[in-house]
Order: C-alpha cells, then structure tokens, then sequence
C-alpha cells in the first residue's frame, strides 16, 4: 500500500525547519520534494535561552513550542505547495521538534514543538515525540538516524560510514556480518556556528572560510580533544548540554593561563580541527575496516572541513550520500518521515545496539488532526 509522509527536521544547528515529502511502497521510498524554512534570529536566541537553566522556563517553553508550531505548519505548505499535493494525500506529518536539553543519564530528552496546534494548522495527523520511548526503555534516545542509514545505505559486501555532521557530528558504521553502531562522535557545525556568532555576528562559518584564515594551535586541540566524552565508550550522545560556549570558555582560559592570547580566527581553526579529528578518530576506533564513508548534513558545505577530513582519513573513499542516491541536505527529515511509517506500520525504529535501549521499541506518540 503506497502512503505518503512529511519529515520534518530542525536539528542543533538551529538554521531553520528541512522538510520532505516521501512515497512509501512496500520498503521502498522514493522522496518527492523539499522545501526549507529559515529560523527567525528571535527564535534561535530563544532556543539557546532555553538550554541554560533561567527563570519563567515553563512559559517560555510554551510559547516557544508555540512558534515553533507555525513554522513547522509553515514548512509543511511550503513542502505540499512544491509537491502539489493536498492535506488529505498525506498519512501524517512526522515532526522531530527542537531540541533543548537532552539529558538521558537523568531519564529525559526535551524536544519543543506543539504537536497539538500543528495537527490542527496543518489539518493533518502529527506523530511527534521520538526519543522518550527509547529512553525510557533505558537508551540514550540518540542518534535515531542509524536503523535509516541501514535500510538505505548498507551494502552487502563493503564496509560503509555514514557522517551526518550537524550542529553535533553522528556517526553510523554499516559493516557486513557485524552488528549495526551509531553514537555522536562530538561537535559537527555547533562550536563553529557559535564562536563565528560571537565574534562576527553570522550564522556560520561559509565554506569554512574564516577557519582556513587562521592556523590551529595544537596544544589548543590536545587541551580540546582531552574532554572526556571522546574517549568514551559507545553506546553515548551529546548535545549543547555539554559542547557549549561555556564549556570552550572554560578550555580557553586554561590555555591562556599557559600560553597567553590567542586570536579569534585561530580559535575557529582550531575548532574545524577539534570536529575534524574528533570524527577521524572515532572512525579509526570504532568503524577501523571502513573502506567509503558518506556524508550528509549541513557540514557537507563546509569545504574547509571535509579537505581536512579528506586528509586525515586518505584511506576512505568519502562522498555525499547524493551519490547513493539521497542528497544529503534531506537524510535526516527523510529519517522521520521512515520512522514515521515504521510508527504507522507499528514496527520498531530504534536500534537496542546503537541507543542502548533494553530492546526493540516503537517510537512516537500520534496527535490525529
């Protein structure tokens, strides 16, 4: 039975709302279209407002996954306009939200977005609330990505990657005849995004330009990379919880204290070699007999970061996921749009091996319209 969904994905890079529209036959998907929907800057500062901990929180949040409601709604006309399709051709519309605190070692992960009032704006069924069920069956709730990158992307022979770098870097080792990993390996675009913020006032660091300007200091990213969370164990995720300004601040000062000023532009080179090596070595640890790995996400712009990818894993065959046949600015809202089907379907979409999670669970929760 053919049945169509929308796939809506606003991740840590908080550059707005992806959209597609995806057929479903069977097991097999074709996507019909896109469409994007850039963030306000009143919304992104909301947002990261909301990942530290202030006052009058329980009404912000509301409001804020009010908003984000309407842009989502948003994001579906555009979507449904583009594809010339109606609200009655659509199963539902599935709808990661914004992530604003993600904290599974204390039982939860927070996403916004009304899936209430985006039902009612879009006249169509919403499925929303992706990662709790995972967590509550004692997973991370994250990455959610790699049972897609399996179903989509694995070969029967060679030993694949898939690197979606976004706000924070994800990484999926598809290799024949081992179990299926995927963790974050760190921070993708967030630190690069946010110091460029800080010193420039831009959104981020095209083709990593102002990076290639400076020269990365090397006791800088041993002081960066010697973060716990890189040598840790799989299964594990992060998010702006812990790779925060704060937390390079607080890196920053310990170097001065050691090696006095450092410019702002080596800072930023400093940080694409933080992203670039922290990904290099994970894949050398954990996904070591990799022959191809693919890339999707906004960091696939980033031309300065996949040169030193490039460079530090000359043994790969790496490309974008276009390639295989799905571009990589629309894996992750195709992502949903899978795990959509799979909650319709009432089929699991977690991977126990990847999040950690004590078995197999449907995820989601169904807001009809």
């Amino acid at each position: 039975m053919s049945e169509i969904f929308i796939g809506l994905m606003s991740g840590t890079s908080l550059d707005g709302v992806d959209a597609v529209v995806a057929r479903f036959d069977g097991s097999s998907m074709r996507l019909l279209g896109e469409a994007f929907v850039p963030y306000p800057a009143a919304v992104c500062e909301q947002v990261l407002a909301l990942q530290q901990i202030g006052d009058n929180e329980l009404d912000r949040s509301a409001r804020l996954g009010n908003e984000l409601a309407r842009l989502y709604a948003a994001a579906v006309q555009a979507v449904l306009q583009h594809c010339t399709l109606a609200a009655a051709d659509i199963r539902a519309v599935v709808c990661h939200g914004q992530t604003i605190r993600h904290a599974p070692q204390a039982g939860y992960t927070l996403q916004l977005g009304n899936h209430a009032l985006l039902a009612e704006l879009t006249g169509i069924d919403v499925i929303g609330d992706l990662r709790s069920r995972d967590v509550a069956a004692g997973g991370q709730g994250a990455p959610l990505v790699p049972a897609f990158h399996q179903a989509m992307f694995a070969d029967a022979d060679i030993p694949r990657a898939i690197l979606n770098i976004g706000g924070i870097a994800n990484l999926t080792r598809l290799q024949p005849g081992l179990p299926v990993i995927g963790f974050d390996t760190g921070p993708g675009n967030m630190l690069l995004d946010a110091w460029i913020r800080h010193h420039r006032g831009v959104s981020y660091d095209a083709d990593g330009a102002w990076a290639a300007s400076g020269q990365c200091h090397a006791e800088l990213l041993r002081i960066l990379l010697a973060e716990p969370y890189f040598a840790a164990d799989v299964p594990k995720s992060t998010g702006r919880d812990l790779f925060s300004l704060e937390w390079l601040a607080e890196r920053l000062e310990r170097f001065r204290l050691q090696y006095g000023a450092i410019n702002a532009a080596n800072v930023q080179a400093t940080l694409l070699a933080l992203t670039a090596h922290s990904i290099a070595d994970a894949i050398q640890r954990f996904a070591p007999h990799t022959r191809e790995l693919y890339l999707c996400g906004g960091g696939v712009r980033n031309t300065q970061l996949c040169r030193q990818l490039t460079t530090l894993l000359p043994q790969l065959h790496i490309a974008a996921t276009d390639v295989l046949g799905l571009p990589a600015q629309q894996v992750e809202a195709a992502a949903f749009a899978w795990l959509g089907h799979r909650f319709c379907q009432r089929a699991a979409g977690n991977l126990p091996e990847v999040t950690g999670a004590d078995d197999l669970r449907v995820l989601g929760a169904l807001y009809p319209r």
